[in-house]
């Protein structure tokens, strides 16, 4: 019976042991792993390099904060753009004009995955016109990676149109 009760209690250990080394590497708790916490680092300066660069309204340097090929889903719709050439034709500064943007901010950048190679952020930023005034606020979730040594954003879900 003794016997029993220490190998159930040998076999607790081992899986739940087991399972925390095998999620280890995914999740966003970096205090366990400072090779994920560097590419959480890494993931956020491509973040603050994203909104710099795209506040700018400077496309060829906004796309080469981008991996691609890059996927974008909204306005109901997916779009993938397969290279940095592609991606800087958008007309996508010319849209937001329309609808009086001027510069956008990061509200909250949560991440909610990580591995050695991909971080996932859920974020919240908001849109503000020339007075400095906010015309909208979006909820989304990006998907930054390091493809040959370059982190940046792969790809980006949100509800913004």
């Amino acid at each position: 019976m003794l016997i029993q009760k220490v190998t159930i209690l040998v076999i607790t250990v081992f899986l739940l042991t087991t399972n925390q080394l095998a999620t280890a590497d995914t999740r966003h708790d970096t205090q366990y792993d400072p090779e994920i916490a560097a590419s959480v680092a890494s993931a956020m300066v491509a973040l603050d390099e994203f909104m710099l660069h795209f506040n700018a309204k400077k496309p060829t340097a906004w796309a080469a904060t981008l991996n691609y090929p890059h996927v974008r889903f909204a306005s109901g719709g997916v779009t993938v753009y397969e290279n940095q050439t592609i991606f800087s034709d958008t007309k996508a500064f010319e849209q937001l004009a329309k609808i009086g943007w001027d510069h956008s901010h990061w509200l909250e950048r949560n991440v909610t995955l990580a591995s050695k190679n991909k971080v996932h952020i859920s974020t919240v930023f908001q849109r503000f016109n020339s007075r400095n005034q906010p015309i909208g606020t979006y909820q989304s979730l990006y998907i930054v990676t390091n493809v040959d040594g370059h982190w940046g954003t792969q790809a980006r879900s949100s509800l913004a149109p």
